[in-house]
Formats: C-alpha cells, structure tokens, sequence
C-alpha cells in the first residue's frame, strides 16, 4: 500500500468517529473556522455527529439549477484549475502539467477514443471548504463505472504544478455517460485524507480499501436527470470531464470559482 493511502485510511477512520457530543462540538466548529466554511445553506455544524458527517453534508436549501436543456451545469462548488480543448487526446492538469485522456480513461474506454479526441475538458477542484456532494450535470444515460486502484496523492494546486501525471496516478472512478447520442466522462479523482467516493446508484463501489484490480459495471437502464445527486467525496479531491469533440462549447471559467447549479456549457 501506498504510504498516502494508509495515512488516508487513518484519517478516515479519526473523521468518522462519533465523539461525545461536546468534544465533536468542539471539533466541528474548529474546522468550520479553520476552513471558512459557509454554512448558510446547511444545518448549523454542532448538529453532525462526526467531522465526516459535516464533510459530506447535504444541502438544507435548495439550490437553484439551471433548467435549459441545452445548458452544462456544474457539478460540484469548486475551482476551475483548467478547461479547453483537448489537443488529440491530451489534457492539462494545470498550466504547463500534461497527461494522456486515454490513460486516464484506461482501456475500457477505448471504443469512444476516437470520438474524444480534440473534444473539451475542464478540471473541478474542491477544496478541505467547499460542499462535498457531486451532481448530474445535464441529463444522461449512464453507460459504465469503472473503478480504478491507484495512489491518493493531495490534488491541490501545489501537487498539481509538480507532479507529473498526478490524475493518472491517483484512485478514480470514471462515469462513461450519454446525452444525445454523444459520449461524455466524469472522472471522479480521490486524494489524500479518507480517499473515499461514494455513488448513490452503486453501492459496490468501495475506494481506498486495499483493491488492485480495476472492476466495470455496466448499465442498461440508468437515467439520470440533470441535478440529481450522484455521490459524494469524503473530503475535497477532483472532478475532471470529458466531452466528445463538438458537442459542447464550454464557459471560459480557468481560475474561477463555481458553484453547483451554474452554467459551465452549453451543448451544440
């Protein structure tokens, strides 16, 4: 096991621990000070049971969404580290850190390489403060879940300026979805500290549990409507997606913050 994996797993186990109310109190409203939380939309902190809980919180107030059909959504509340066109079939992690759209969709997903190639990506980073649930961000079929085994090295922008191909390294679960008849991913990338992703439609799924072999599941008949929860980050980590070239013309949104429900797209 990785050494980032097994520090990952004692995090995990600290962050889902029930502490005696007063003591989790304490602890809850540390981190949300430390971390500059904005609970506005959520339960106030000293009502999660456990530092995991309060990571994972579920939105009390209902977030407005665009409805458009032809409008992208975002996913999650997050940074935009990069967006663009992919060049064949080469994606930046950050400016200057490239990598390879096949590798990190393995070869599983080799049938649609030829359709992604010079499509557009853009890179979600959610941080230790932002909300940790992730969304649907259009209507789509859902394909195929892959999950693959690997490393859960820090995702933020220190680690993305210096090391090299850091998503193809790290655990992730990729979304093969379709809207329209055209192909787009949804590449879910753990990280350091619990490393776990949870998907409400496949409870199989287990991340950051000593796996080595890649597992597929393949879908018939899932539909998701654009909003729907999909899951959940156990703490911060990175969303990538992946668009089949000309289906989408994406926002210019690099270095900026977004939240779940904003337009990022608009599909052709």
């Amino acid at each position: 096991m990785h050494i980032t994996n097994l520090i990952s797993q004692y995090f995990g186990k600290f962050a889902k621990k029930e502490f005696p109310s007063f003591f989790q109190e304490i602890i809850n409203a540390s981190y949300v000070k430390l971390m500059k939380l904005n609970m506005s939309e959520f339960k106030n902190a000293k009502h999660y049971k456990s530092l995991n809980a309060l990571f994972t919180r579920e939105l009390v107030i209902k977030r407005e969404i665009d409805e458009n059909k032809d409008v992208v959504i975002s996913p999650s509340d997050s940074l935009i580290t990069e967006c663009g066109k992919l060049q064949d079939d080469t994606a930046l992690q950050i400016k200057g850190m490239a990598y390879s759209v096949e590798e990190l969709l393995t070869y599983y997903c080799t049938s649609n390489f030829e359709k992604i190639k010079d499509g557009s990506f853009m890179n979600f980073y959610l941080s230790p403060k932002d909300y940790h649930r992730y969304h649907a961000p259009s209507d789509f079929k859902l394909k195929k879940l892959i999950h693959v085994p690997g490393k859960l090295y820090p995702v933020n922008l220190k680690y993305l300026n210096k090391e090299f191909e850091l998503f193809v390294q790290n655990e992730r679960v990729i979304l093969e979805c379709e809207h329209n008849e055209k192909i787009f991913y949804m590449v879910f990338v753990g990280a350091l500290n619990v490393g776990q992703m949870v998907f409400e439609f496949e409870d199989r799924v287990e991340t950051n549990r000593d796996a080595k072999e890649m597992k597929v599941y393949e879908y018939d008949n899932i539909e998701i409507t654009k909003g729907d929860c999909l899951g959940y980050f156990k703490m911060g980590s990175t969303v990538v997606m992946i668009w089949e070239k000309d289906s989408v013309e994406i926002e210019n949104l690099l270095n900026n913050d977004v939240r779940f429900g904003q337009k990022i797209a608009k599909i052709v």
